[in-house]
């Protein structure tokens, strides 16, 4: 039976007064006694002072069980099983008085588990029916509500209550207090030994220091704040690493800032190659963590711990690293337990492979000793294999690359600090159009060493780059780690020259094969054959371990995967490679190659070490080819060549300037087919002609796609320029580059007079917002008119706006914020309309070629200039023109005069010119005499289609002697144009358009026109 059935069968105002016989009366005070009152003392039908027997208990459940079943509607259950489920709810009802429990208890437990404690002792006979069963369990339940119901209305109840919360509060307390007994409380000096110990670490930590930089005007130890970076982690696979119990489940992001990862997963292995920044994360997190109370930092190099002895336990943590400050006994302990410590392992690389595995064993002791803390451990990519701390939860990741953003970044922070702003644009310009020196500037160290030289030659690089590769060698080879305080973490103990020797016979190897990378038993049998010349490593280490140690210490091989070599910046191969071709001769092995632009870098460093007489043999090779991208080539090799045969110099230098700068688009275009070597090589805008400086930024444009770093270096420099041409095609170039970047730098500078600014992208659009405001601009691509007001920051300021293919455009309304509005061009615009909502603007020009609507064309009154390319509507050009604006340019294009022909021309008597397209419909003589009564008109545009296809318009024409100008566009040459020439006496002026793909003589007409000036305007 449904149970609101049964609900409504055993309602709680009929079973109450039966069910509250079962309970003794209230008796005078509150029931407060020492010991808990039972069940058994409540009910009535125990004990001395019964007031029911248990035959009134079963004559009470059957009158229960009768109004269930005498009740209106389906009976709950066989009248034939009635005395049975009497017999058996009775038995329940008696079963209270045995319930171990009081009435507090009782309430306590619930309803539903009273009436199963009940049913427990009371089962359903055998042999009854299924809805009798239901019936007799659910009337249980009901009784139970009722008599739970009945217990919270006692006057005794509240009292009793609040004494089972006394006693249950005074027990809690008694077990905290013997709680806090056995467990040591810190005292106060733990609280104030750490308001001494953070300060001091972050003090200690707030520098960075460059190593191997012995520059005079270089410091060495730099602020952390001004110098350090937020670098970018990523993670190669994700391990697969449930939570620990009581932990969130870990985060998992492909890409993040490196310190923010302890924020996403407690536990670390951040991998990173020499000097990518990884012992500068560990102090920027202590310092972090010390300055926000976060949590306790301990900085732990492991190569000062393996100094000092075994690895220490935590009670001496701060004595291994030499902090003077000495805790409380117990306290590093304490902050472990609590799960407030930050322990940065820095440097598994710098420790013998040896102690590696007990390094291991004593990280695995602390963390199962003390989990809940954070972790981070720190090491090169080759040092230990992957997953070698993943059963302890550790998530693997590496530090990426700088990028272009934080190469910035890093240099203006490394001369801000240095106090030298005067340098840091030449260097950032330097970076963007040298493609090797890019290459090299990928981390912190490499960039702090590019900066220093920077400056110590006052804002110039070596003359030639060997210089700047030399120190990188020598810095990262010996000078790094001998300056830290480091020995040989394992293998042999390989000198610079060594090292020098074997990286450069694998990079020769690379270079020749045309690749970037070998196989692990390629590179170990190169470093074989080179071991007997080697005094150092001869007889004492085989191959395998000599290549490990490279590897793991030289800072410029790497292992990226398992059975994978290269190097860390291709421009240390190309370097490498270079030295070692001119130690064995084969200069003629890299000229060989010069035409092959992967081989440039190569030959450039092979002239930086080359012998005066092999430099002039190179140069003289690429000369001999006479092509601009080797002349060009040899002109960068002079950067390389400190010492060299003057003639040849002066050679190479005759025949790069007649190639530098360019002096026509043309030519410029055809440098830039040199490729991106170029970049290096175009001048500044300093003595440059206007034409050379176009021809410069000409060049830098079209190499945008592929070099925009370069590029954008080159197009800054000349942002300033006045020229309009060169000004102009800096704006027109913005699609190339990033467009942000190329707004912030070049496009935000330029002189806006008589200048257009194009947008055709989301990106320009943002971009645009961010700029000084632009008078002129051009929207290409669909963009509702709201989108484009948006993206304005002053829209009053617009004074020219054209919009060109814009499926979106549709209400022209919102453009009336461009309040100042003087010149608007629509050019494909299928579906625009409203143009009768423009005119509060103050609309002199309106260009329309088509939109879907002309009808609101005669509400703009103030139109001096108006194109129109569509079907007129209407009889007569009065019908579908503005008749009061003081027209005196009309342009009617294609299917413009079907309907209208030019009726009404004459209403226009301002119209000094008249322009018509490839008109599809022949002038008659009524719409020349239109044409003859203008009294203002001296200029004349006929396109030469309607001379070719509709020749008898040229007929009808009479002669028209106010005319003084003529020109004739899109001709193919084969126009006659005598009759015109008749026609209009009057002519001073004509000129005449080719047709694209079509070329003419002008002499041809020159004859036609004696007394007129007649040019061609060559497309």
């Amino acid at each position: 039976m449904d149970p609101t059935v049964l609900g409504g069968k055993l309602a709680s105002a009929l079973v109450a007064p039966l069910l509250k016989k079962l309970f003794r009366a209230d008796g005078p005070g509150a029931g407060l006694v020492d010991k808990p009152v039972r069940l058994s003392a409540l009910v009535s039908f125990r004990g001395e002072k019964r007031t029911l027997e248990e035959r009134d208990v079963h004559k009470l459940a059957g009158r229960i069980v009768a109004q269930a079943v005498d009740s209106p509607g389906e009976p709950p259950f066989p009248s034939d099983e009635r005395i049975a489920v009497t017999d058996s709810l009775a038995r329940r009802l008696l079963a209270l008085g045995d319930l171990d429990m009081d009435d507090v208890q009782a309430v306590r437990l619930g309803h539903r588990e009273l009436a199963t404690r009940l049913r427990r002792a009371g089962p359903a006979p055998d042999g009854l029916s299924a809805d009798a069963c239901h019936f007799l369990d659910y009337a249980t339940e009901w009784a139970c509500l009722n008599i739970l119901e009945f217990f919270t209305r006692r006057s005794t109840f509240v009292a009793r209550t609040l004494v089972e919360q006394t006693r249950a509060q005074a027990e809690l307390i008694a077990k905290v207090d013997e709680l806090i007994t056995r467990t040591p409380r810190p005292d106060g000096r733990d609280a104030a030994f750490e308001r001494r110990y953070l300060p001091y670490v972050a003090d200690r930590h707030n520098h960075i220091t460059i190593y191997g930089i012995d520059l005079r005007d270089s410091p060495d130890r730099w602020p952390l704040e001004v110098a350090y970076l937020t670098l970018e982690a990523t993670a190669d696979r994700e391990p697969d690493r449930a939570a620990a119990p009581g932990e969130d489940p870990p985060a998992r992001t492909g890409r993040m800032p490196a310190d923010e990862t302890l924020d996403q997963d407690p536990r670390v292995l951040l991998r990173g190659d020499a000097g990518s920044g990884k012992t500068t994360l560990v102090q920027w997190l202590a310092v972090t963590a010390a300055r926000k109370g976060t949590h306790i930092p301990y900085a732990l190099p492991l190569r000062t711990l393996v100094r000092t002895g075994p690895l220490p336990a935590p009670a001496a943590f701060l004595s291994a690293v030499g902090c003077p400050l000495s805790p409380p006994d117990g306290w590093t302990e304490r902050v472990l337990t609590a799960g407030r410590a930050l322990v940065l392992v820095d440097g598994l690389d710098e420790i013998p492979e040896a102690d590696r595995h007990g390094t291991r064993d004593w990280l695995r002791a602390l963390i199962h000793a003390y989990p809940g803390n954070r972790w981070l451990v720190t090491t090169r990519p080759t040092a230990v294999r992957a997953d070698w701390l993943s059963q302890e939860g550790f998530r693997e990741l590496s530090l990426a690359p700088m990028g272009r953003a934080e190469v910035a970044t890093f240099v203006h922070r490394w001369h801000e600090a240095a106090h030298a702003p005067e340098y840091e644009q030449r260097l950032l310009d330097s970076l963007r159009t040298k493609r090797d020196l890019a290459r090299l500037a990928t981390n912190p160290l490499m960039c702090g060493l590019i900066c220093a030289l920077h400056r110590e030659r006052r804002g110039y690089l070596p003359t030639g780059r060997k210089e700047l590769y030399d120190a990188a060698l020598a810095m990262l080879l010996t000078r790094r780690d001998r300056e830290r305080g480091m020995g040989t973490a394992e293998g042999p103990e390989l000198g610079e020259a060594a090292q020098l020797e074997l990286l450069q016979r694998i990079a020769y190897a690379l270079v020749l094969s045309g690749r970037t990378e070998m196989t692990l038993e390629t590179a170990e049998r190169i470093v074989e054959r080179a071991l007997p010349a080697l005094a150092s490593a001869a007889g004492k280490w085989d191959a395998s371990a000599v290549l490990r140690t490279l590897l793991l210490r030289s800072g410029v091989l790497r292992r990226p995967a398992d059975d994978v070599v290269d190097f860390v910046h291709r421009t240390f191969q190309d370097y490498l490679g270079a030295r070692y071709a001119v130690e064995e001769g084969h200069l003629d092995v890299l000229t060989s190659h010069a035409d092959d632009s992967q081989w440039e870098d190569v030959i450039r460093m092979a002239v930086a070490h080359a012998r005066p007489h092999e430099r002039v043999s190179v140069l003289g090779e690429l000369l001999a080819a006479d092509t601009p991208r080797l002349t060009l080539l040899a002109l960068a090799c002079l950067e390389h060549a400190t010492a060299l045969d003057p003639a040849v110099r002066t050679e190479v230098e005759r025949r790069a300037a007649a190639l530098i700068p360019p002096r026509t688009k043309g030519a410029a275009k055809e440098l830039a087919e040199a490729g991106p070597l170029v970049l290096e090589l175009l001048p500044g805008p300093e003595a440059l002609t206007d034409e050379e400086a176009l021809g410069v930024t000409v060049t830098a444009s079209v190499l945008g796609s592929d070099e925009p770093d370069g590029a954008l270096a080159v197009l800054r420099r000349f942002r300033d320029h006045p020229n309009h041409a060169v000004r102009r095609q800096l704006a027109g170039t913005w699609h190339r580059f990033d467009a942000e970047e190329y707004a912030a730098e070049v496009l935000d500078h330029l002189d806006r007079t008589d200048l257009f600014l194009t947008c055709e992208s989301p990106a320009q659009l943002t971009a645009l917002a961010r700029m000084r405001p632009w008078p002129e601009l051009t929207f290409e691509g669909p963009y509702s008119a709201e989108d484009i007001v948006a993206a304005v920051p002053e829209p009053g300021t617009v004074t020219t706006l054209d919009i060109h293919r814009n499926p979106r455009l549709t209400d022209l309304g919102a453009l009336r914020h461009f309040t100042s509005l003087n010149r608007l061009t629509l050019f494909e615009c299928p579906d625009a309309t409203g143009l009768d909502r423009l005119r509060p603007l103050p609309l002199a020009e309106l260009v329309l070629a088509p939109v879907a609507d002309l009808t609101g064309l005669r509400a703009l009154p103030s139109l001096t200039l108006l194109s129109v390319v569509q079907e007129l509507p209407g009889a007569d050009l009065t019908d579908a023109l503005p008749a009061e604006a003081p027209l005196g340019f009309l342009f009617l294009g294609r299917h413009s005069t079907d309907a209208t022909g030019l009726r009404g021309l004459g209403h226009w008597d301002t119209l000094h010119t008249l322009s018509l397209g490839p008109l599809t419909t022949e002038l008659t003589a009524a719409d020349w005499r239109e044409v003859a009564a203008l009294p203002g008109l001296t200029r004349l545009y006929l396109n030469a289609s309607i001379i070719r296809d509709l020749p008898a318009s040229i007929g009808r024409m009479p002669e028209l002697p106010g005319i003084e100008e003529l020109r004739v566009p899109s001709m193919d040459g084969t126009e006659h144009l005598a009759a015109l020439a008749s026609r209009l006496p009057g002519l001073q002026s004509v000129t005449l358009g080719n047709k694209p793909g079509h070329s003419f003589p002008v002499s041809g007409f020159q004859p036609l026109f004696p007394d007129a000036d007649v040019t061609l305007d060559q497309r």
